[in-house]
């Protein structure tokens, strides 16, 4: 498995983190909050899906396949990359969800201290009822959520009425998209100055496990 790292080598904590469903590991948004979290001294481990990293090969367009038969490949990636230290699970949209759904196993065995969700989906846009918290309902794993206050796949309007429970913490970025990206001229607040945030919050919060 090829593993893309970012920050230092010899940090207190390692942040193991999947791609979302449509693009790879090296994405802008993804290089962009790899980078935002290196700048605070976390060390950041990133993996593709073998869908994905398919794509690479052989330029197929495949659709993703259904975000739970991925679970077995992100508890290989958790083995493969071996992490010495503390270490955070987690991903972009479809990568955290996989990663919430492998979370409360891998925390039981005392192989991981948390969970970290950039841009958690939801529900697919448009579809608000189709919601996709059943599991996170029961989660036992320290879990931070950065989300934008009007992401598609969960608003900050919506996401307070489903009641998560307590041990999920969100982090609301104001006007962030699915991206965490703001528009300046309506929020005042550039895509640094959150990505920025988010990698503060992350920094603290990961302390604290």
């Amino acid at each position: 498995m090829n593993f893309l790292f970012t920050g230092p080598d010899d940090a207190a904590t390692t942040i193991l983190l999947a791609h979302g469903s449509g693009a790879p590991m090296d994405s802008a948004s993804m290089n962009a909050a790899a980078a935002a979290l290196a700048g605070e001294g976390l060390r950041i481990a990133r993996f593709e899906f073998p869908y994905m990293a398919a794509r690479r090969t052989d330029g197929s367009r495949r659709p993703p396949p259904k975000a739970e038969t991925l679970n077995p490949e992100f508890h290989a990636a958790v083995e493969a990359l071996g992490a010495k230290g503390k270490l955070v699970i987690g991903g972009k949209s479809m990568g955290g969800r996989v990663a919430s759904m492998v979370a409360d196993d891998l925390y039981a065995e005392g192989r991981i201290a948390g969970l970290l969700c950039l841009g958690y989906p939801f529900h697919p846009p448009e579809k608000p009822t189709q919601l996709r918290t059943a599991h996170l309902m029961a989660l036992k794993t320290p879990t931070l959520i950065c989300q934008g206050t009007r992401d598609p796949f969960g608003t900050k309007d919506e996401v307070p009425g489903y009641g998560l429970p307590a041990g999920i913490r969100l982090l609301w970025l104001e006007d962030g998209d699915h991206d965490l990206k703001p528009r300046k001229s309506i929020s005042g607040f550039s895509a640094a100055d959150h990505l920025a945030t988010m990698a503060k919050t992350v920094k603290a919060w990961a302390a604290g496990l």
